[in-house]
């Protein structure tokens, strides 16, 4: 489930996984694969010179808020409206709560995301820069303190963990390549 987090300018904001059964993570009204965010983070961590970090990658946006949806309508199965209520309808909620674990393999309902983002979103540009003291994703400033918390949700497989704690290979790849990083922008997961 999507948490709120602190941002260093624009105060709590939303970010993560809103459906168990994709890999698809949210920040506030912007879509994007974990797997392309983990990437991302790869490569910033490989970065020669942290300060010039300034990347971009594919994502979404839903401009307007009712195309979103309603999550909590849609986990309850009273209210499948926007993008997230027909990704509801198409993987909706399991009936045991001890199946609500974030599934490893996502990756394999990309196709149908896809088909579902695409009627609600825009293609964008996601970025991830360092600006002064602070790593800039999109709109949204954070400390590395701030910027870790994100890091390591994706790490955990969020709210309800990664089922069986089985970790998707990019997520692994990230932690390692973090743990071998000398950027001082990234703190060290252990």
């Amino acid at each position: 489930m999507p948490l709120a987090f602190q941002s260093a300018n624009k105060g709590e904001i939303v970010f993560g996984f809103f459906n168990i059964e994709t890999d698809m993570l949210l920040l506030e009204n912007y879509f994007f694969y974990a797997s392309d965010f983990c990437k991302t983070i790869v490569e910033f961590a490989n970065c020669a010179i942290p300060e010039n970090f300034n990347k971009e990658f594919k994502g979404y946006v839903i401009k307007e808020r009712k195309k979103i949806g309603d999550l909590i309508g849609a986990i309850h199965g009273v209210k499948f409206v926007g993008f997230i209520g027909e990704v509801y309808k198409n993987f909706p909620f399991p009936d045991n709560i001890g199946s609500f674990k974030q599934s490893p393999e996502g990756y394999k309902n990309r196709k149908v995301i896809h088909e579902i983002i695409t009627k609600y979103g825009e293609i964008c540009s996601i970025k991830l820069k360092i600006e002064g003291e602070f790593i800039l994703f999109e709109y949204y400033k954070f400390t590395k303190e701030q910027f870790f918390e994100l890091i390591n949700y994706v790490w955990l497989g969020g709210y309800p963990r990664w089922k069986n704690d089985k970790k998707p290979s990019y997520v692994n790849e990230m932690v390692e390549e973090i743990k071998l990083s000398k950027n001082d922008f990234l703190l060290r997961i252990k």
